[in-house]
């Protein structure tokens, strides 16, 4: 099971994408636990997570959490798939960073 920590400026739009993505999970088989969280609490939201996913509105912080995560992938989530709520685009692009 992949653990998915997804970090927007509130927490909110984001908890809409992460419905997306466990629906587009769910269709794959592929086996997750995703949540939303705001970009303040990703000090300890990030811990134990397989991949920081932080939203377009908090992408000027990417490279705050890569550092506060050396050993986590982080990943931009795609402004267009943000934008459209393509949760099938955004498990696709973890899977190929994760390597599953």
């Amino acid at each position: 099971m992949r653990k998915i920590v997804l970090v927007c400026a509130a927490g909110m739009s984001t908890s809409m994408l992460v419905k997306k993505m466990q629906e587009a999970a769910a269709a794959d088989n592929y086996e997750t636990d995703i949540a939303a969280y705001p970009i303040g609490e990703v000090d300890s939201a990030g811990q134990g997570a397989d991949i920081i996913l932080p939203g377009p509105q908090v992408r000027f912080q990417l490279k705050s959490v890569k550092e506060k995560f050396p050993n986590i992938p982080v990943e931009s989530i795609d402004m267009a798939a943000y934008g459209m709520m393509d949760g099938k685009k955004v498990i696709a692009t973890v899977k190929k960073t994760l390597g599953d």
